[in-house]
């Protein structure tokens, strides 16, 4: 290989090394920030009978009212096919490629409709978040969960019901 064809291919090669390493600096910091977030809790054993189950596609998770701020820990930091089932005790979240998880309905804060995320931008509504507290409990950090649904009413409809309300959430 001559030398200019040497140069070439290294003015190309390093920048891609260099930038490919900042970036996986950058992802390993974010997560070391986020070892406060427990993630999904694991499936009980009767999770109860399923109210919906919908094939979908799994965006993001970002801490709640901050959709830029990605959640990269515990399965949760890219996107991917999922399967979620709506159950009388919660949500369970089956994304491709990991372990199946559980948001239980005392987690559920809210349910809803949004138009973007982090990477991601659709049409009017097109995107199901689904507020939750991290850990389980109401004083715990609130995460916000993105799914892109066929039928996002359907959705929104069904776990809507399980979000406590005030006075359950205090008993």
């Amino acid at each position: 290989m001559s030398q200019t064809e040497w140069l070439t291919v290294a003015s190309v090669v390093i920048p891609l090394t260099v930038v490919g390493l900042l970036m996986a600096w950058g992802w390993r910091a974010l997560r070391r920030r986020q070892t406060d977030v427990a993630g999904l809790a694991p499936v009980p054993r009767e999770p109860g009978a399923p109210a919906l189950t919908e094939d979908l596609l799994y965006v993001a998770t970002t801490r709640a009212d901050q959709p830029l701020q990605r959640i990269a820990v515990k399965g949760l930091g890219f996107r991917a096919r999922a399967v979620l089932t709506v159950t009388a005790g919660g949500v369970l979240l089956d994304l491709a490629g990991g372990e199946p998880g559980f948001i239980p309905a005392a987690a559920l804060q809210g349910v809803g409709r949004a138009t973007w995320t982090i990477d991601r931008a659709v049409s009017s509504d097109g995107l199901v978040f689904v507020r939750w507290a991290d850990g389980g409990a109401a004083d715990h950090l609130a995460l916000d969960s993105y799914f892109r649904s066929a039928d996002p009413d359907a959705l929104v409809a069904a776990i809507h019901p399980l979000i406590p309300t005030p006075r359950e959430a205090a008993a």
